[in-house]
């Protein structure tokens, strides 16, 4: 299978709904229009930002073919499918409709904190049934277990159809070492709105992003600078950014980055139990620096 570059900023998409918690598809509209009009390279469908675990079957369904039949074919789609039953992932692989995505990303399987022998026979096997490109998620502050460096390095010199990594450990030295060691075509891009100039420094190739839901135009801005090697025009973007990404994870994610495009008005500020919306506080300092940033 041949390799699909995937670089830059990708959006890690929300799921809108609305004030009855149904799914609201012409909120989703308007945002799949903001970002793709506004400098995203790429969008990540049904990740932890899209709330995927509060998701029936049939709007997970649904939500895939609504955003290929928006984006129409404009910018590669990457759909998250995941978990910790390799087996049933291998069989949605293998019998779920994936015509119009790029590429699948998943992530290390939560909970039963499998070893790195685990993980890596986990992502063989995905690899192998799965019909397009895979890009690892390794984001051990959800998971409970990190991948290694060795164990990613593995996968990606052993696995063709690995292509890249989604990094969110947070752990800059295990980071460095796989964009120093990676093999030729596989991608490093950072998990972490916050970490991602330093990274993009030290020769990672982009990032998937929460904030890039808000604030695409300017957080891709910082990205492609980063890419051109200009990363002296680039840090003034990171510092801009820099005390709203805290407070867009205070109270988990989602709900920082939807508190922002509700104030926008791209969405309403709805998630589904067991996420709820930011509290009154951290609602207050959010807008306060959105309106610094207007």
């Amino acid at each position: 299978m041949a390799h699909l570059n995937i670089l830059g900023m990708g959006v890690a998409l929300v799921t809108p709904f609305t004030k009855n918690k149904e799914i609201d598809y012409p909120a989703l509209n308007r945002v799949i229009d903001h970002v793709v009009d506004n400098g995203a390279d790429f969008l990540v469908v049904l990740g932890t930002t899209g709330e995927t675990p509060a998701l029936f079957p049939e709007e997970k369904i649904s939500i895939k073919r609504f955003i290929k039949e928006k984006t129409g074919g404009r910018i590669p789609l990457v759909i998250g499918i995941g978990g910790n039953n390799t087996a049933e992932i291998d069989k949605q692989l293998k019998e779920e409709d994936l015509t119009g995505y790029s590429a699948i990303l998943s992530v290390v399987p939560p909970y039963n904190k499998p070893s790195q022998e685990g993980i890596y026979c986990h992502f063989k096997a995905i690899a192998e049934a799965s019909p397009l490109p895979v890009i690892l998620y390794n984001v051990p502050g959800r998971t409970g277990i990190n991948m290694t460096a060795d164990t990613t390095l593995r996968l990606a010199r052993e696995l063709p159809n690995i292509i890249g990594i989604k990094e969110a450990s947070g752990n800059i030295h295990q980071i460095q070492r796989l964009i120093r060691e990676k093999p030729e075509g596989f991608t490093v891009l950072s998990g972490d709105d916050g970490m991602t100039y330093p990274l993009m420094t030290l020769g990672a190739q982009g990032v998937i992003s929460v904030l890039g839901n808000a604030y695409p135009k300017d957080f891709s801005e910082m990205v492609h600078l980063c890419l051109e090697g200009n990363y002296i025009e680039a840090v003034d973007y990171h510092f801009k950014f820099r005390d709203i990404i805290h407070l867009l994870f205070a109270d988990g994610n989602p709900a920082g980055v939807k508190c922002v495009m509700h104030d926008m008005g791209l969405i309403e500020n709805e998630l589904r139990l067991p996420l709820v919306p930011v509290c009154e506080n951290t609602a207050s300092e959010i807008l306060h620096w959105v309106k610094k940033l207007k």
